[in-house]
């Protein structure tokens, strides 16, 4: 990296940093570019030169969360002895990492608000799109590793997700405990059903 390019990393870091304030403070609508130059010291023609626009700048912000649930999640998952702990802490990272971010309200605005355009239906479709492959991943390894039966890694992983995405949105203003609660009973459920055995 040049020093230019370097030079204006900072700048996006700054920005980005003093605009998540401003999202979490205020939410997401209620952020405006002008509020956005006011806390940075930036002319609007620099941030739109860095970002292109508000929302550009709010999707900098969730890949940003994105990476860094990531980072997290490849730190701990080492710790993990098998595949089905890996989901049942899956669920619990999701609880501490997701529902209770300082951008979860501001990012439930963003992606309710029907005048977005196409980027956001982009962005929406690639992460849905890369937290299918990510539990196809961890279906694959605990079919491999001899936990899981085999069958369509690709439907299976599309119920998970159905199933943890659900709970986000039905559990948002319950408890810590009642929120791990209710994940842990999902994953149980995902792993062996509600069929009375014979």
């Amino acid at each position: 990296m040049n020093k230019k390019q370097a030079q204006s990393e900072l700048t996006r870091k700054k920005i980005s940093e003093a605009a998540r304030g401003l999202f979490v403070q205020k939410g997401y609508k209620a952020t405006s570019i002008e509020d956005i130059v006011a806390a940075t010291g930036s002319s609007k023609g620099n941030i739109y030169y860095h970002f292109k626009s508000k929302e550009g700048l709010f999707l900098y912000l969730l890949n940003e969360w994105d990476r860094d649930w990531l980072d997290k999640w490849q730190e701990k998952q080492s710790s993990y002895a098998t595949v089905t702990d890996k989901l049942f802490g899956l669920a619990e990272q999701i609880i501490q990492e997701e529902l209770n971010h300082p951008l979860t309200r501001a990012a439930d605005e963003f992606f309710s608000n029907d005048e977005q355009k196409s980027e956001v239906e982009e962005k929406m479709t690639s992460m849905m799109t890369e937290h299918l492959q990510f539990n196809e991943r961890l279906i694959q390894e605990g079919i491999d590793a001899g936990e899981f039966a085999a069958g369509d890694v690709k439907e299976k992983a599309m119920v998970l997700e159905s199933i943890l995405v659900g709970l986000s949105q039905m559990s948002r203003n319950a408890s810590i405990e009642t929120m791990l609660t209710s994940y842990q009973f999902a994953i149980q459920t995902f792993l062996h059903g509600i069929a009375k055995k014979k």
